[in-house]
């Protein structure tokens, strides 16, 4: 981890803050902002600090910040998506080189299996058991002020399976309960869970380490979709070409990176399970309270100079943009083994990922759009995905927003909307149900649809809806000259929205895709925050309406008026004092506009 730092340095692609900066909040806040700009650069606070105590450890922030930062870590992701994808198509060499080529491609795999040592790793040169033990010397960080405790954001979560052949890493939340306890929040589709569940049938307790730092590359593994079974850090070794090396943890028999900064043992008892959170997570809003279980920490080991890596979730664009571009590009060929058809995908970071899909692909038939959505709806953590768009392999570049639009908008017709249910993330809010909820796929390969809308002036169609829908505040139409025009509608919700389409019915010439949203949150301006917003606050089925040719979206919190009988979610803000206070001492040099753009205080929308 040094090493990487000191080559951030030489490369001007890290800043290095020196004064003191707080854990609650304020180094949160600082990483949070700067991750937003143009020209990010990781963080390194060399003085945390709390109520008056300064910690020893520096904090590393926005590791995975820039695609500069994700190249020098990763490598080139572009040529490792094309090595799985010969891995997994083979062909037989036809000549020399052909075969030199793929002996050195077999020379690589030979490197991926993890190396355990004997010895004590870097990982052990500082060792606290049992009664030593105290997570609140490690300056681990509280990012929201909503957020009910401090949280571990960024450790490498090591378990194995009860017969011990198999391992797992992920990363996961983990909450600060005491100064030997951690809430570990397994999400009820995670791998960590299936194992969990053997162990607590045996009635046996569960042996979990916690790594911190190390190769960075190790925290990206971490976050590897890999299907069960499948060791992420074989990624590592076909990564880097060399094997992960190991050392067994001095209290329990997981074993862990030996050069790794930080390393928490524990055990969980499996019949015990204590609330955890609230938290500010990577949705841009805080997740309820729920149960989850404890890990009882056995040791801390660290190296004798460590740094202790942290990351800052919540609205977009933040860190985790960077962090799953790789696995998005080295992932695809994998996804083709399902869908062959599939050219290419994206997952806008606006879209929380898991909210919004864009899928290109080269169609054969009828429906084949349709039946890739299923597809991949039932696919590892693709059958998270709420909302998909596909599109034919003709289609502009995914990754420009405006030509992408353009071009859906031209194909959208109201009968190529698929809505289904199933599996959602468990941090998804905007269903009733836990988990799961309505999901939309909506087909855009076909030709260009007529355009037949008549479009009116922005202040006269408000005007005319306000004659017939007094909720009605506010109005902008994007995209006028496609066929189908999107119409923003700020609303004030006296009744369920669901009534509208029928009062405004008179308008329907003059409609075709429209977005409801809560006014006091809607900014006309800003559509990279609103489609955060429509996507977050929408289920499917509840949310989306066909009137004639027309599409209505509800895009507004939902409550009692819907049926919606859970508390609505609340939005990751920051905390205006600490934002000003950071300002006053030139800790981060953004103005309003910037905070707007980003809608990081809640009394700057617009």
């Amino acid at each position: 981890m040094r090493q990487f730092v000191n080559r951030l340095i030489e490369r001007d692609l890290i800043r290095v803050i020196n004064e003191p900066v707080d854990i609650e909040l304020e180094m949160a806040h600082i990483a949070y902002i700067e991750v937003k700009k143009q020209d990010a650069r990781a963080l390194l606070f060399t003085r945390p600090t709390h109520k008056g105590k300064i910690y020893e450890i520096p904090v590393l922030m926005n590791l995975f910040g820039s695609p500069k930062l994700v190249d020098l870590i990763v490598g080139d992701v572009e040529q490792l998506a094309d090595n799985v994808s010969k891995l997994l198509r083979p062909k037989p060499p036809k000549n020399m080189a052909e075969g030199m080529q793929w002996i050195r491609t077999m020379w690589q795999l030979a490197h991926v299996f993890p190396k355990r040592t004997r010895t004590r790793g870097l990982c052990q040169e500082v060792i606290a058991e049992r009664e030593d033990v105290n997570l609140y010397a490690l300056p681990i960080l509280k990012t929201w002020e909503k957020d009910v405790a401090p949280f571990i954001t960024m450790g490498q979560v090591y378990a194995q399976s009860l017969d011990g052949k198999v391992q797992n890493l992920g990363m996961y939340r983990l909450q600060l309960r005491a100064h030997n306890e951690l809430a570990l929040h397994w999400q009820i589709h995670k791998d960590s869970v299936k194992m969990f569940e053997s162990y607590r049938k045996a009635g046996q307790k569960m042996p979990i380490s916690v790594a911190l730092g190390g190769d960075p590359l190790y925290t990206w593994c971490a976050t590897a979709p890999l299907p069960y079974g499948i060791f992420e850090l074989l990624l590592y070794g076909y990564i880097r070409k060399k094997r992960a090396q190991l050392v067994r943890c001095v209290s329990n028999p997981l074993f862990v990176p030996y050069d790794a900064d930080i390393v928490i043992e524990g055990w969980v008892d499996v019949n015990r399970l204590e609330p955890e959170g609230p938290f500010g997570d990577h949705t841009g809003f805080y997740t309820p309270i729920e149960d989850y279980p404890v890990l009882e920490v056995s040791a801390i080991t660290r190296k004798s100079n460590p740094i202790y890596p942290a990351t800052v979730v919540g609205k977009p664009p933040l860190e985790d943009k960077f962090l799953g571009y790789p696995t998005e590009r080295i992932f695809l060929p994998l996804l083709r083994t399902t869908a062959p058809e599939l050219v290419d995908y994206y997952m806008p970071e606006n879209g929380v990922f898991h909210n919004l899909i864009l899928a290109q692909i080269a169609p054969l038939y009828p429906s084949h759009a349709e039946q890739i959505m299923h597809a991949l709806w039932g696919v590892g953590q693709m059958s998270f995905v709420k909302h998909a768009i596909f599109v034919d392999k003709d289609a502009p570049n995914l990754h420009d927003s405006e030509a992408i639009t353009r071009h859906i908008l031209a194909r959208l017709a109201p009968q190529n909307l698929l809505l289904s249910h199933g599996v959602c993330d468990a941090l998804d809010h905007a269903s009733e149900g836990y988990a799961q909820g309505g999901k939309l796929g909506i087909d855009c390969t076909g030709e260009v649809v007529m355009n037949d809308v008549v479009c009116l002036d922005d202040s006269v169609l408000l005007t005319k809806m306000q004659t017939l829908a007094p909720e009605v505040r506010s109005l902008r139409q994007i995209f006028i000259d496609t066929p189908n025009p999107i119409a923003l509608v700020g609303v004030q919700k006296t009744r369920a929205l669901r009534e509208l389409p029928t009062i405004l019915a008179s308008l329907l010439p003059h409609l075709r895709v429209v977005a409801f949203f809560d006014d006091c949150k809607l900014d006309l301006d800003n559509q990279y925050m609103n489609l955060w917003r429509a996507v977050n606050s929408i289920d499917a089925l509840r949310d989306v309406w066909i009137c004639e040719k027309s599409i209505f979206v509800d895009c507004t919190d939902k409550g009692a008026l819907e049926g919606y009988n859970k508390p609505w979610a609340i939005e990751t803000d920051c905390t205006e004092a600490v934002i000003q206070s950071l300002r006053a001492r030139g800790l981060i040099d953004v103005d309003d506009a910037f905070l707007r753009a980003f809608q990081i205080c809640s009394s700057i929308v617009r």
